[in-house]
Formats: C-alpha cells, sequence, structure tokens
C-alpha cells in the first residue's frame, strides 16, 4: 500500500526503562515476570515498541490484498486494566490449551488476563510456543 506506515514501531528504550514506568507496582512485577518468561520461551531479546508493548522477534508479513509489513512476533503489553498478550491471529494451535489456562478473555489475536496469578504460568508457556509455531507456519520468524 503506498504512503502506508506502520502505526507499531521499536523505541529507542531500553527494557528496563520501560519496565521501570510500569504502574502500578503490582502490574510492573507481572511485567518483569512476563519479560522474563518470553525471552526464556522465545529465545529473543525484547524490544519496546510503541504504544507499551514489549516484543519479541519479527516476522515479515505480505496479505493477498497486497499489504505488506513488519510486526514483532509475539509479545505483551502491561495495560492498566488487563495483560494484553499478543499471539498469531486466529489462535488455531493455541485454543486446546485454553481451558487449562486459568481465568482469560480472548480476541484477535490477543490473550487478556486481568492479573498473571489468574493464570497457569506453565501452560501459558505452552501458548506461547503453540504461537510462534502457528506464526511460522505462515511466515518466517526471525530473531529481529
Amino acid at each position: 500500500m503506498a504512503g502506508y506506515q506502520a502505526k507499531t514501531k521499536v523505541e529507542d528504550q531500553p527494557l528496563v526503562a520501560f519496565l521501570d514506568s510500569v504502574t502500578p507496582p503490582s502490574r510492573q512485577a507481572e511485567a518483569r515476570v512476563l519479560a522474563a518468561l518470553f525471552a526464556e520461551v522465545t529465545g529473543f531479546a525484547p524490544r519496546v515498541y510503541t504504544g507499551g508493548m514489549v516484543g519479541f522477534g519479527r516476522y515479515d508479513y505480505t496479505y493477498a490484498s497486497g499489504h505488506s509489513g513488519t510486526s514483532f512476533a509475539t509479545g505483551f503489553a502491561p495495560r492498566k486494566a488487563d495483560l494484553s498478550i499478543y499471539l498469531a491471529p486466529g489462535l488455531v494451535q493455541v485454543t486446546p490449551l485454553l481451558s487449562r489456562l486459568g481465568k482469560h478473555r480472548i480476541g484477535k489475536g490477543c490473550l487478556y488476563l486481568k492479573h498473571l496469578s489468574d493464570a497457569d504460568l506453565a501452560v501459558l508457556r505452552e501458548v506461547i510456543v503453540a504461537g510462534l509455531e502457528e506464526l511460522r507456519m505462515r511466515w518466517p520468524v526471525s530473531a529481529g
């Protein structure tokens, strides 16, 4: 698409500085746990994106419409209302795991947790892996 500008861009901000800015302190603690979990599970370094998102890995995509771009492969955003977990659109491989995850809501390519303690972290780990596998079936994923 001519003239299209991605809304999500990498910020020049270290992860530690971003995490230090998260409020309230309970959400900050959850964000630190998620950052460590995602880094361990994906093997990718975290990058802070506009809109308060932390992404891991990247992929280039091109839709049938011709629209193309680059995005982070998976990640999270520590929002005040919920923790947003970003996964592959569709969540086909992830769906069977959700019954074991704990209290959550699901959106298009997103998983929402009110509190990290509502989720089984071992299952969340499986969800992240399944989301990445699903994404890799569509587009190559790299460390970015």
